[in-house]
Formats: C-alpha cells, sequence, structure tokens
C-alpha cells in the first residue's frame, strides 16, 4: 500500500450558511468571534470576507524556528495604517479541547503605495480594524470530524481531521 501524504480527512456537508456585517471601527477578528458565538458555530470554513480596512496586522514566519514553539522573534508583524480593501479570507473554526472555538483564519488586503496597488497577506491577528463595508461568509459544516488540539510537537493549536 502506498504511503499517504495526509494526517487526516473526512467528508461531511454544508449545514448552512452564516453572513454578517461587521461594523466598522472593530476588530475584524473580534467581529468574527461574535458570529461565531451567537451562531452557535462548532465547525465552519471561512468562505469569503470582503470590505474595506481602516488597518491591518499582517503576521507571518520570518523564520522556520529550530524548536517550538514558535515566538515572536520567529514571525514579522507588520502593521499598516492606512486604507486597505479586504480581497480574501479563509481558514476554519473547529472546537479546541475545552470545547472553545478555535479560530484560524488567513486573509489578504490590498493598498495604494505611491501609484502601485500592493496585496499583502498573513495570518489574522488582533489589531485588524474594518472600515466600511466589511461582510464575513461562514459555511457551517457537519459530518466532518475536525477539532483542535494543542500539539505537544509544535507547542500550538492544531486542525486534527479524523
Amino acid at each position: 500500500m502506498e504511503e499517504s501524504q495526509l494526517e487526516g480527512w473526512g467528508s461531511g456537508s454544508i449545514q448552512r450558511i452564516v453572513v454578517a456585517r461587521i461594523k466598522g471601527g472593530v476588530s475584524l477578528l473580534e467581529g468574527i468571534r461574535e458570529v461565531v458565538r451567537r451562531e452557535g458555530i462548532e465547525k465552519g470554513i471561512f468562505i469569503t470576507g470582503v470590505g474595506a480596512l481602516q488597518s491591518a496586522v499582517f503576521r507571518n514566519l520570518r523564520e522556520f524556528p529550530r524548536e517550538f514553539p514558535v515566538t515572536d522573534k520567529d514571525r514579522l508583524y507588520l502593521e499598516i495604517n492606512q486604507p486597505l480593501e479586504l480581497v480574501s479570507l479563509t481558514g476554519h473554526v473547529s472546537p479546541k479541547e475545552d470545547g472553545e472555538p478555535n479560530i484560524h483564519a488567513h486573509f489578504s488586503a490590498s493598498t495604494v503605495s505611491g501609484d502601485t496597488v500592493v496585496t499583502l497577506g498573513g495570518h489574522l491577528t488582533e489589531g485588524t480594524i474594518t472600515s466600511i463595508k466589511v461582510a464575513v461568509a461562514i459555511a457551517v459544516v457537519e459530518g466532518i470530524p475536525m477539532k483542535s488540539r494543542f500539539s505537544s510537537r509544535s507547542q500550538s493549536e492544531e486542525l486534527i481531521i479524523g
């Protein structure tokens, strides 16, 4: 039998789609947390996010750490304080072992630099602030055995499927 390239997999169906418009001047991540809490979303996949941002903080790895956990010295936090267009939002919602939702999201946003439009992306963190017309859509899924579990290897929450 051929060795699998997968650490886990599963299939299920979309139970419903939740769409929310998030107020301007608030944390995008906190707005998403409120949607998840109000709608009781246990497992979900981000379908889209679109709108304008006042500012954004993009978190990316600067380098792969020699040992875990990943710390802030391994990361770059790039803060942009000017108008941005939210052009994508991806990721998932999955229950942690204590039952609380783990929101793991990445986003891309474009902005103007001189006479050029540039697009940046990274992990969604605190400090990304909405402006106008920000909407997110989450597909609530069922039947997929997905959860977040603290990994002793990476020293962080990881998505477990299966």
